[in-house]
C-alpha cells in the first residue's frame, strides 16, 4: 500500500460507525419490523438502505426497513387499484407499531416521513440515538418492485428497495468489500459539507457504476468522483440501475455538485501521482477530506526532519563558549555510507 492507501485508511478509522450504536441501530429496526408484520395483508418486512448495505458511518443515525402489504387484500390501494392515496393505511401502521415499541422504549414516538413511520426512540447508546424509517409497499400487479408512498404528494411511486441492497450486495466478497469502503468514504466526504448534494443512496448507484474489480479504495473512490464529475459534465442523468424507479435527483444545483466531485477527483488524482510524499499526500487529500486529513501535520514533521538533516552553524557563545562559529554536523542515519 502507499501512502495515500495509509491516510485514506486514518479516514476509515475516524468515520467507522461505533458497534455498540450500530447494533442497537439493527435491534431497533428488527423490533419496528417485527411490530409492522402484525398489520392486515403484510406479506413480509424487509431491511434496506446503509445497515442492509452495509455503508453506515459514524455517527449512527438511523436504519431503514419495510413492510410489503399484499395487494390482494388491499384492492382499492394503489395506482392498479381503486387508486386509494397512502396517508391511511401509513396512519393505521402508526397506530399499531406505537404501543408495541413503547413496551420495551417508553419513551419512543411516531411520527411520519416522506414515505412512512419514522421512529424516535428517547434512549441514547454512545451519545447517539438512532431512529428507524419504515416504508409502506405495496406490490404491484405489472413490472417489478413495489410501490412506495410519496405522503408530501400522497400518492405512490414505483422503487424496488430490496432489489437495491440485493444489486449492491451482490459482487463477490473482496470486490464488495472494496465498494463498501469506497461508498463510506464518498459519504463522509458528502457529509462535511452543510448542504450534502448528493443522496447516500446515489453515492451508491455512483459506486456500483464506478468501482470495478481489480481497483483498490483509493483507485475506486478516484473512478467514483471522476466518473460522476464527467456525468455531470456531460449533462447525463443517474438512472435507477434496475429501471424501476425516475432518475435519480440530486440535493442540490448541478453545477455545485459538478464542482465538488471534480475537485474531489482532482484531489485524488494529486495524491495518487505523488504517492511516496507524506507532505504531497496529505495537503491533496486535505482538499478532499479536510476534516479529517491535517495538511499541516506532514509539513511539520517534514520541516522539522529537514531541519535535523541540514547542518546547521550555531554561535559558540549560544553554547557558553568564546571563539568563532561552530557547525554542528548531521547525524547520519545507521547504514549510510560517510561522506
Amino acid at each position: 500500500m502507499g501512502i495515500t492507501a495509509d491516510v485514506l485508511n486514518d479516514v476509515r478509522t475516524q468515520i467507522d460507525a461505533d458497534p455498540e450504536a450500530l447494533g442497537e441501530a439493527r435491534n431497533r429496526l428488527r423490533l419496528v419490523r417485527d411490530a409492522a408484520a402484525g398489520l392486515y395483508g403484510s406479506l413480509r418486512t424487509y431491511a434496506s438502505g446503509s445497515l442492509a448495505a452495509h455503508t453506515m458511518i459514524n455517527p449512527v443515525s438511523d436504519g431503514d426497513g419495510g413492510v410489503v402489504l399484499d395487494r390482494r387484500f388491499y384492492p382499492a390501494l394503489g395506482p392498479e387499484g381503486g387508486n386509494e392515496p397512502p396517508f391511511e393505511i401509513v396512519e393505521d401502521l402508526c397506530e399499531l407499531i406505537g404501543p408495541r415499541i413503547r413496551v420495551q422504549y417508553p419513551n419512543a414516538r411516531i411520527y411520519t416521513s416522506k414515505r412512512g413511520p419514522k421512529v424516535t426512540f428517547g434512549a441514547p447508546v454512545c451519545d447517539q440515538n438512532p431512529t428507524v424509517d419504515l416504508v409502506v409497499a405495496l406490490t404491484r400487479k405489472e413490472g417489478s418492485g413495489l410501490w412506495i408512498p410519496n405522503l408530501k404528494k400522497n400518492t405512490w411511486e414505483p422503487s424496488d428497495p430490496e432489489g437495491h441492497v440485493a444489486l449492491l450486495n451482490s459482487i463477490d466478497p473482496s470486490p464488495r468489500s472494496i465498494r463498501r469502503k469506497v461508498i463510506r468514504l464518498a459519504k463522509a466526504w458528502n457529509m462535511q459539507f452543510v448542504f450534502p448534494g448528493v443522496s447516500s443512496f446515489q453515492l451508491s448507484v455512483w459506486a456500483h457504476q464506478f468501482v470495478n474489480p481489480g481497483m483498490g479504495v483509493a483507485v475506486g473512490l478516484h473512478s467514483l468522483f471522476s466518473g460522476a464529475a464527467s456525468m455531470l459534465e456531460s449533462h447525463q442523468a443517474t438512472p435507477d440501475p434496475l429501471g424501476v424507479s425516475a432518475n435519480l435527483k440530486l440535493l442540490r444545483p448541478v453545477d455545485d455538485v459538478r464542482r465538488r466531485l471534480r475537485k474531489a477527483a482532482d484531489g485524488l488524482a494529486a495524491a495518487l501521482e505523488n504517492d511516496t510524499s507524506a507532505t504531497e499526500v496529505r495537503a491533496a487529500l486535505n482538499r478532499v477530506f479536510w476534516n479529517y486529513v491535517d495538511a499541516e501535520e506532514s509539513r511539520g514533521l517534514a520541516a522539522a526532519a529537514q531541519s535535523l538533516a541540514r547542518r546547521q552553524p550555531v554561535a559558540a557563545a549560544t553554547l557558553g563558549l568564546i571563539g568563532s562559529t561552530a557547525v554542528i554536523p548531521a547525524t547520519r542515519s545507521y547504514g549510510e555510507q560517510p561522506r
